[in-house]
């Protein structure tokens, strides 16, 4: 599936993901490749195109100094104003990940030069939710698995993998991985889409 019709770039956060991106490319002076990792509540946004966030979890191939006053004003197609910005103490290892998510990420274009953004695979979207599953979290999962993007089967089988490799206490982990499972077992049984049954709320992540 081509990335344009995986993801919804046409929407105000993901245009406005476009123009943090681009600034970013200016302020940086950027003259070579500079490859983003994206996952959060943007990521899920790019996916459902419902999700609403305004911090953007992003990890990039190289190091960066991220100017603190870099954050771009949209309005929602509700007519409420958002700033989004990125979110410097977002950092990937506090997540469970498998090993190769970077590899299976996912290329998304946003039309910028230098900085190539690829967003995490649906999988390792949920499985990077796993060890917080916050509400929010819990209500990506059913948007992407009742959007057919992901199975409950995939997910037991990236997860598992993923804590192979993981340092550190497990029994948390684990008792939010069966969690992850029934809510995603949970919307598979559903049948039904994400424009079909809502959540109730969309909290910045």
């Amino acid at each position: 599936m081509s990335d344009g019709k995986l993801f919804h770039t046409q929407t105000v956060l993901a245009n406005g993901l476009r123009i943090l991106f681009k600034q970013l490319e200016e302020r940086l002076s950027l003259s070579k490749p500079l490859t983003v990792y994206l996952a959060g509540g943007m990521a899920v946004h790019l996916y459902t195109a419902n999700r609403v966030t305004t911090d953007v979890d992003a990890e990039f191939s190289a190091r960066v100094i991220i100017p603190n006053d870099l954050m771009v004003e949209v309005t929602l197609e509700d007519g409420s104003p958002q700033v989004i910005y990125l979110d410097t103490n977002y950092n990937s290892t506090f997540a469970l990940m498998h090993e190769d998510y970077q590899d299976d990420a996912i290329p998304v274009d946003l039309g910028l030069e230098h900085i190539h953004v690829r967003v995490l695979s649906p999988v390792d979207l949920v499985v990077s939710k796993i060890a917080r599953l916050a509400d929010n979290d819990r209500e990506d999962i059913q948007a992407l698995v009742q959007l057919g993007l992901t199975t409950a089967s995939e997910i037991e089988q990236r997860a598992k993998s993923a804590l192979a490799g993981y340092v550190g206490g497990q029994s948390m982990l684990l008792v939010n991985l069966q969690d992850a499972l029934a809510i995603a077992r949970n919307a598979e049984a559903r049948g039904a889409s994400w424009t079909d049954t809502p959540p109730t709320s969309f909290e910045p992540s």
